[in-house]
């Protein structure tokens, strides 16, 4: 038994990096911007990392408040999909005799729990940097953000690939739309000044459209004209080390 629509399927975004894009009647598009973004700052903070001199306390304390910004999207993103999502999903693959599905949405549970401890490991690393930490402890963090590069990449891709299939079977476009404005009511006025930018910064030229017609008129404007092209320089200079041997901000 299952509760599929039979809505026409609708085309699909992918982005770079991304591991599928289920065909099904539901817009993934939000979703897959925010993994996006999630990648691309794991990679440019796995460069900057490895590029920053360990004595340059400035530039750790600047990548330290940029973490924490990342961390604190990423909580509201994963406290969204376990407060609301998930649940929503648990009572429809279960109405429909769905164990496989269950079993996928346990596992997407099981895998936020394990990120967190990793997250926790960069910023602590990231805050000993910043004040004095030496070699070894730069080696350490290094360490720590790979495994957290490792673990959430996995945890993106089998989103993509099972739990978003679950999505497309067992939500309609409706349904899956009314969700948008829960998401955010945790944002407060300040992570959204924060999240708009971000969440747009290096998006694909052929895939921008798209994403700022589901933004709508009002913040898509207040991108382009106040907060894109101070937020992409604030970027180049707390990557800035990476910038020296690779171009990834």
């Amino acid at each position: 038994m299952t509760s599929s629509t039979t809505t026409s399927p609708l085309p699909q975004v992918s982005f770079p990096g991304q591991a599928a894009a289920p065909p099904g009647p539901v817009d993934l598009m939000p979703m897959y911007l925010m993994h996006h973004a999630f990648r691309r700052d794991l990679e440019s903070f796995t460069a900057a990392v490895a590029a920053t001199p360990v004595e340059h306390r400035r530039a750790w304390r600047a990548l330290a408040r940029r973490w924490g910004q990342f961390a604190r999207v990423l909580h509201l993103h994963h406290a969204g999909e376990d407060e609301i999502l998930w649940p929503l999903l648990f009572e429809k693959v279960d109405r429909a005799g769905d164990p496989g599905g269950r079993a996928t949405l346990e596992a997407m549970e099981a895998e936020h729990g394990e990120i967190d401890p990793l997250l926790s490991g960069c910023i602590d690393g990231l805050n000993t940097m910043a004040v004095g930490g030496d070699a070894g402890a730069h080696t350490a963090l290094i360490e720590h953000l790979a495994a957290a590069r490792e673990r959430l990449g996995h945890h993106l891709g089998h989103e993509e690939s099972e739990a978003m299939a679950l999505v497309q079977r067992h939500l309609a476009p409706e349904a899956w739309d009314a969700l948008h404005p829960e998401f955010s009511r945790h944002y407060t006025p300040q992570d959204g000044l924060f999240a708009l930018p971000w969440v747009l910064y290096r998006v694909p030229h052929d895939l921008r459209p798209r994403a700022l017609s589901f933004m709508g008129r009002g913040p898509a404007l207040a991108w382009w004209l106040l907060l894109r092209v101070p937020f992409a320089l604030r970027e180049r200079r707390i990557f800035r080390a990476a910038r020296r041997t690779k171009s990834v901000v």
